[in-house]
């Protein structure tokens, strides 16, 4: 049986960028951009086209920046990509915006090729985060020094919050059953659960969320 490719489409306003990014990503059996963008505009668009599954946006774009695009594309569309914002710098207060706005995570754009490669297979099978230890750091920057109590928190079940707490350590969701003994689609169900309770798109969000809130606090 063929393997699915994961289609991929490449969005940043410098030419060099997203030549280097297609090369890295044409020569993996598993991946392939289909389309590139240049503007945040223009990647919203293309996304609307062509309907990748992976997209890589850059922050700081003409017309629209990454993060708008973010947000348009995931209000849009009902099976929305997933989308990995690609900076200079993980600091940088637009990546944390970025995830907010519902990106699936960030990549350094002097990251590695293989770590290019692992992010895009990751955030497509969507069962961990993408550096978590990164995410984890930028939420506790931002976090709320007094929160209140999150409105959700008393919804989920003691099974459902251990699983958001193992979910911000960066685990898998097999890696999750392992460790609570419990089946892979029982973590499944959990993971479910928790975004929706949390009512938000995905488990990157759904961390951000836990920290923010105070329900996890940064150690």
């Amino acid at each position: 049986m063929t393997a699915a490719i994961t289609r991929v489409v490449l969005a940043d306003d410098e030419r060099m960028v997203r030549t280097a990014l297609r090369v890295i990503i044409d020569a993996e059996p598993d991946l392939e951009v289909v389309g590139e963008a240049t503007t945040g505009a223009e990647a919203v668009s293309v996304v609307r086209s062509l309907r990748p599954d992976v997209v890589l946006m850059d922050v700081r774009m003409p017309e629209i920046d990454g993060i708008r695009a973010t947000e348009q594309i995931l209000s849009t569309l009902a099976e929305p990509p997933r989308i990995v914002v690609v900076t200079t710098f993980e600091n940088d207060s637009y990546v944390y915006d970025a995830l907010r706005a519902g990106a699936a995570g960030f990549l350094l754009k002097r990251a590695a090729a293989e770590d290019l490669v692992q992010a895009v297979r990751l955030v497509a099978r969507s069962d961990s985060l993408l550096f978590p230890a990164a995410v984890r750091e930028l939420a506790a920057l931002h976090s709320s020094q007094k929160p209140a109590p999150p409105p959700w928190a008393s919804r989920l079940t003691d099974r459902e919050a251990e699983v958001l707490r193992q979910m911000a350590t960066g685990l898998t969701n097999a890696e999750i059953a392992a460790r609570l003994e419990v089946g892979p689609a029982t973590v499944k169900s959990h993971v479910a659960a928790v975004l929706a309770k949390t009512g938000v798109r995905d488990r990157t969000q759904a961390v951000i969320a836990a920290y923010e809130s105070g329900f996890i606090r940064p150690k």
